[in-house]
């Protein structure tokens, strides 16, 4: 696939060229990767959290965290689902300093979640250790399910942890980034 964020690409020869490759890009990541029953199966899991009492717990670094905090909202007002992400630089910078940033999202599940409760984690890359050592945790703390969302490789690291995973075939931050939040908002 065309990354429109390699330097190669930033001179293109022509005028507008740039623009159609980047965005091509964009349609062979929303619509050559068959996402459809995932998303359905995503869903469904909501649906059944709801219908358990369960809330979602949303989690990501950077990107992945603005838009963990945008679908907590919106899941919570649009679809009545109890959702919270943890996004607030106090418990980021205290559990941090006290846990580890590689272990301080595993430590505010153990304070905000419960069992039934469904983790979703979003990591472009799919290698963010903090985001690995959660999924990784939700099984220890008996979540219901974990959902993950990431790019760049189809079978990376946290994509093995979940129970669905949804994936953005692109190695592009950019893209990966603005199609989950697409999927998800």
């Amino acid at each position: 696939m065309t990354d429109p964020t390699n330097a190669e690409n930033a001179n293109p020869p022509e005028r507008g060229s740039w623009f159609r490759v980047y965005m091509e890009a964009y349609r062979e990541s929303l619509f050559e990767t068959d996402v459809a029953e995932e998303l359905v199966s995503f869903r469904d899991l909501i649906v059944q959290t709801k219908g358990n009492d369960g809330k979602l717990l949303f989690a990501g670094n950077g990107a992945s965290a603005a838009i963990s905090s945008h679908a907590a909202v919106d899941f919570t007002k649009q679809c009545g689902i109890r959702s919270i992400c943890f996004n607030e630089a106090d418990l980021i910078t205290c559990f941090s300093n006290d846990y580890g940033f590689e272990n301080w999202i595993s430590k505010a599940m153990e304070f905000y979640g419960n069992e039934g409760d469904l983790l979703i984690l979003i990591s472009s890359s799919g290698k963010s250790e903090n985001m690995l050592n959660a999924a990784k945790n939700a099984r220890e703390l008996k979540f219901s399910y974990i959902a993950t969302f990431s790019g760049f490789e189809e079978r990376n690291p946290l994509s093995q942890l979940g129970d669905l995973n949804i994936w953005v075939d692109s190695k592009a931050y950019n893209l990966v980034e603005n199609i989950h939040q697409l999927w998800l908002l």
